[in-house]
């Protein structure tokens, strides 16, 4: 098969012929229809994620038709058209029998603990637990943004940050990941404060619901903007960059007893990150991570989904072929666009 191959981090990668993945007795090999290029993929391109192993293809934001199971998947069989959480629970551990999945303590992930979707197949571990029904009359594009940064987005918003009509929700950064959160808050009837440098990613974010927008690039404290547009704060924000910048401003832009939830991964050489603890005490403030969302929970997104009150689809600003990607992935360590970038690997 062809893929993205990266044989030293940082270093330029390139397609080229690697051999087909087979299934575990337990797993799957999925021909990979859509795969998302998403900001994780570039940290683990960069060495931020001590679980790659080089050579290595990355790519974990997938969508395809599984392609041969294993001796033990029970649930799906080839021809079945799929898409399936990032993070990759075993089943049988402690945080996967009280339903956390998206914990798990044996978890495996597509593009970084084994090669991922930058690639026409992928071999998926533990299918049964792990698998998601992709609706026939869904694209296998829309689907794919599913895997990583919609449901991170909608599990960050929705059960992590616990968002209600009405309230205020800062969404500090509007790549893939910020864009679903500002549709997802949005849909559920929150006023939302997008924040980024772009006014490419702001117009996106106005579009798919923002009631006001912060350009970072020339506001210098963008919490005290927040403080003044919300008149007093947000009650839930979220950093979906991963930065200390973002960090810290995403704590100090919150209101009295607000939530904030980290999504954005914080790259490990920038050491530890500062965050405004006193102010989390003297407020009563939640400090939160969310990562990933588990395949069980998915049900009640797509029925959003395919009701329409969620448009995922809409966040797909451009769709490139394998040739295309080491440029693409290389790109966004400087210039992060707005919107999603879909891969199709037999385009």
């Amino acid at each position: 098969m062809r893929a993205v191959v990266f044989e030293r981090y940082g270093e330029a990668a390139e397609v080229r012929e690697v051999p087909d993945p087979h299934p575990t007795p337990d797993g799957v090999t999925v021909r990979v229809e859509a795969t998302g290029l998403c900001r994780s993929d570039w940290h683990g391109w960069q060495g931020h994620d001590p679980d790659i192993a080089l050579p290595h293809v990355p790519g974990h934001e997938l969508a395809g038709v599984v392609e041969a199971v294993g001796d033990r998947v029970t649930g799906w069989r080839p021809g079945d058209r799929v898409t399936v959480p990032f993070v990759c629970a075993c089943g049988s551990c402690g945080a996967c029998a009280a339903g956390d999945q998206q914990v798990c303590e044996r978890q495996t992930q597509p593009g970084f603990t084994h090669w991922g979707s930058f690639a026409q197949y992928v071999a998926l571990d533990h299918a049964d637990v792990n698998l998601v029904a992709v609706p026939e009359e869904m694209s296998f594009a829309t689907a794919a943004s599913l895997g990583c940064r919609f449901a991170t987005a909608f599990r960050a918003v929705v059960q992590q940050g616990r968002v209600a009509a009405g309230e205020w929700v800062a969404v500090h950064g509007c790549g893939g990941v910020g864009l679903s959160a500002v549709m997802i808050a949005a849909a559920s009837g929150a006023r939302v404060v997008a924040v980024d440098v772009s006014p490419q990613a702001l117009g996106l974010a106005r579009k798919f619901g923002a009631a006001e927008c912060v350009d970072a690039s020339s506001t210098p404290d963008t919490a005290a903007a927040i403080h003044q547009l919300t008149g007093g704060g947000a009650h839930l924000s979220l950093d979906a960059l991963g930065s200390p910048a973002t960090c810290a401003a995403s704590v100090d832009s919150l209101r009295r007893r607000g939530r904030h939830i980290q999504v954005g991964l914080l790259p490990s050489a920038s050491g530890t990150t500062p965050v405004p603890m006193a102010r989390a005490i003297a407020l009563e403030l939640e400090l939160l991570g969310s990562h990933g969302m588990a395949a069980h929970t998915y049900p009640p997104m797509l029925e959003l989904v395919r009701a329409g009150v969620l448009r995922p689809d809409l966040l797909v600003t451009s769709t490139i072929g394998l040739d295309a990607v080491p440029a693409a992935l290389e790109a966004m360590g400087t210039a992060p666009g707005a919107g999603v970038t879909v891969i199709e690997p037999w385009r």
